[in-house]
């Protein structure tokens, strides 16, 4: 007989037709009903076994995490809280359990304590709900794509050049710990590595993907990418996934028009692939806000916020006039910012974005021309030689969610940023190449995913919206 997934039993309903699923015990109660989950689906199904007729043996197998396969027949349940049950006429132990160890127990776990558990956290119902939305996402993100037209291009992992020139990055190397290879004057000598130069884990797709747009036209890139900052925040991971796309001929306004679509298009897809398991998160969320200080709450449950965004048009507006709003703004003059906001040219913090939509526009907004000072190498100078062409995208709850710009595409500019920014021009002779050869104005921008996880299913500490968790003191899976 053919095992059917818990979900297909559940939405066909099939009364009185005989079945056979299998999956993990998440409950055993009165020696008579299972509730078996297969992953398939946030519900369990509820199976009903005769235990006069199961083998004594067989029967103290049946625990909690216990997997098992069930052959009967469905009928309808005449229990609260389910529509169907199956009636078990045989039971198969597939993999056993010991209840004495097995660490996810039918009751309320911490998060912290989970997170030590990272290898069977997937078994609890937020975790499940949690990575089948994140699958979700991430096939929204592709179809989304995929259907305008782009391409999709696979970035190198490993890399000899520093994207955003913050210097934080994992080296790759196969030289000696102990004895490495020493040039005169002291220093490692890594012609002798692997690659013949001192080579890194990327931090970003985007150089790679911006010669690929000078060709194919739109593409993007959608992979990990590595970051060695020693910060134990909620808001930061050693390893993470970027969605960065790429595109020739756009300007900043093609950009933010694209960045827009995108991102109402993929929350709309899963709010309708991932319904019960959204539902499910924005219960577990409005109970978590109430656990928290008046000031923290975010005053919009998590259902509402995703349609917050899908349902508002993005506000935009300069970097200048929202630091002219800010400043005039009550809590500013009333010094509740805990970064006062006092002059022009400073990086906006979590705070100042998220009064910007939760207060002031009550909207998503887009932030343009940022000032040079404290933006990447490759974003194009406006005229008053102060700003560039910059953007980002904030969210209510969260802040920055994207960041993007229209890239440098003048060879001459180019030269002269990269210059004052001390970065070392010989590492990127292929991409001042992209400006000497058929140079073109071109956009894109980032999307860190776990951010967008994290968005989408409340969770507040980004190490729960990735499967195994990579941060400082810790690669233990």
């Amino acid at each position: 007989m053919k095992v059917v997934k818990i979900k297909e039993i559940l939405q066909n309903k099939n009364i009185n037709e005989a079945c056979s699923t299998q999956g993990w015990v998440r409950t055993f109660r009165a020696n008579r009903f299972i509730a078996l989950n297969d992953g398939s689906t946030l519900d369990n199904l509820q199976c009903v076994v005769d235990f006069e007729k199961l083998d004594e043996k067989v029967l103290k197998q049946i625990n909690t995490g216990a997997a098992i396969q069930m052959i009967g027949k469905l009928v309808e349940s005449k229990g609260s809280g389910q529509n169907l049950e199956l009636q078990v006429e045989k039971l198969n132990i597939i993999g056993i359990s010991d209840p004495k160890k097995y660490p996810i127990q039918p009751k309320k776990h911490s998060l912290e304590f989970l997170r030590d558990k990272a290898h069977l956290r997937i078994r609890t119902s937020t975790f499940s709900a949690v990575m089948r939305v994140r699958s979700a996402l991430s096939f929204a993100i592709h179809k989304f794509f995929n259907k305008e037209g782009f391409h999709y291009v696979s970035t190198p992992i490993i890399t000899g050049s520093d994207a955003e020139g913050a210097g934080e990055m994992f080296h790759v190397s196969t030289l000696s710990r102990k004895n490495p290879p020493l040039k005169e004057d002291g220093k490692i000598d890594y012609k002798q590595d692997f690659f013949a130069k001192e080579t890194n884990l990327t931090v970003s797709g985007q150089l790679e993907a911006e010669a690929y747009a000078l060709g194919l036209g739109e593409v993007y890139t959608f992979g990990p990418t590595f970051r060695a900052e020693n910060s134990n925040t909620t808001r930061h991971l050693a390893e993470f996934w970027m969605i960065e796309p790429e595109m020739a001929f756009y300007d900043l306004n093609d950009n933010m028009d694209l960045a827009e679509k995108f991102i109402t298009n993929v929350l709309k897809d899963v709010l309708k692939s991932c319904e019960k398991d959204l539902i499910f998160l924005d219960e577990r969320f409005s109970k978590e806000e109430i656990s928290k200080p008046q000031l923290e709450r975010s005053g919009m449950g998590l259902l509402e916020k995703i349609k917050f965004v899908i349902e508002n048009d993005f506000k935009r507006l300069s970097y200048t006039e929202a630091i002219d709003i800010l400043k005039k703004s009550k809590p500013n003059k009333k010094k509740k910012f805990k970064f006062p906001v006092n002059e022009w040219g400073i990086d906006l913090q979590s705070e100042h974005e998220r009064f910007l939509v939760e207060k002031h526009f009550n909207c998503p907004v887009i932030l343009f021309d940022y000032p040079a000072n404290i933006k990447a190498f490759y974003m194009r100078r406006n005229d008053d030689n102060k700003t560039v062409r910059a953007m980002d995208i904030l969210f209510p709850g969260i802040g920055e969610i994207v960041g993007g710009s229209q890239r440098e595409e003048r060879l001459d500019v180019l030269e002269k940023r990269i210059k004052e920014m001390k970065i070392d021009a010989k590492e990127l002779w292929w991409y001042l190449d992209l400006r000497r050869f058929g140079s073109v104005p071109h956009s894109g921008f980032g999307l860190g995913f776990e951010r967008l996880v994290q968005f989408t299913t409340g969770m507040n500490n980004i190490r729960d919206v990735i499967p195994f968790p990579r941060t400082p003191q810790n690669a233990e899976f």
